[in-house]
């Protein structure tokens, strides 16, 4: 049995880029952990969702907990960051916000639970964060310094294949509107900088479960919920990785475990 740790930002996060890799190293017989740094506690959710008394944070942490049991997690930490905002938005400017934390306290943390686990695999994201959110960029710094602490054998940065996402929104445009905040030219990394995809399409549905466990995320997810499963395949059947020590090696087909 190895053991895989996927480092994420905010509750939901883990869904679309090792969702799948996580319920496959689970099946295979692997231990997997998941880490998310943030508390979820800012962004939007639908009116009347919450209970009369129930706070967005308690919400968001029953949902985490339900995505992390349907995609095989066996153990769950949430360091409880105060989420950062977008970018440019006043969350940035609280001094406890995740993105403020100095990375070496907050790697320091990291490491425990990666040498408490003897971690074989850490995943995190690379440096911009996918699409520059800076609770993603600060994961991608804590994640490289907590790995060097811990010494975990094996590092990899869990990213979007820059080429595909835009042939699909090539063929979907109604995703990439004027009021879209995602731009396709620094969203994700080149193709030819990925050193392993993950056909996970066999378990897009474990995925879309895991979609619909975060109900306070409806407008993330919402686009996506109703497609038919091939069309949900194809945004997100492959989950795609580089070695975060920059070495280029062939491509592979799953993480060392």
């Amino acid at each position: 049995m190895s053991v895989l740790v996927c480092f994420h930002a905010h509750p939901d996060d883990e869904v679309f880029s090792t969702g799948g890799t996580m319920r496959r190293a689970a099946d295979a017989g692997h231990r997997v952990v998941l880490v998310t740094a943030t508390d979820g506690a800012v962004g939007e959710f639908p009116d009347d969702l919450l209970a009369e008394g129930e706070s967005l944070l308690s919400r968001r942490r029953m949902e985490l907990s339900n995505s992390a049991e349907i995609l095989g997690v066996h153990r769950l930490v949430m360091l409880d960051y105060p989420d950062s905002g977008m970018a440019g938005t006043s969350d940035n400017d609280n001094p406890e916000a995740f993105t403020n934390v100095p990375v070496e306290d907050a790697a320091q943390r990291l490491a425990d639970i990666l040498v408490e686990e003897h971690a074989d695999v850490l995943t995190f994201y690379d440096s911009n964060g996918g699409y520059g959110h800076p609770d993603h960029i600060q994961v991608h710094h804590v994640g490289r310094r907590a790995a060097e602490i811990a010494g975990t054998p094996h590092t990899f940065e869990n990213v979007v294949n820059r080429d595909r996402f835009r042939l699909l929104v090539e063929s979907n445009p109604q995703w990439n509107g004027e009021d879209s905040p995602l731009d396709i030219e620094t969203f994700g990394v080149p193709a030819s900088e990925i050193t392993m995809e993950v056909d996970v399409s066999d378990l897009i549905e474990v995925k879309r479960a895991a979609m619909v466990a975060h109900a306070t995320q409806i407008g993330d997810f919402g686009p996506f919920l109703e497609m038919p499963t091939e069309a949900l395949a194809k945004a997100f059947g492959i989950e795609s990785f580089r070695r975060a020590d920059g070495v280029i090696v062939p491509m592979l087909d799953a993480l060392p475990l």
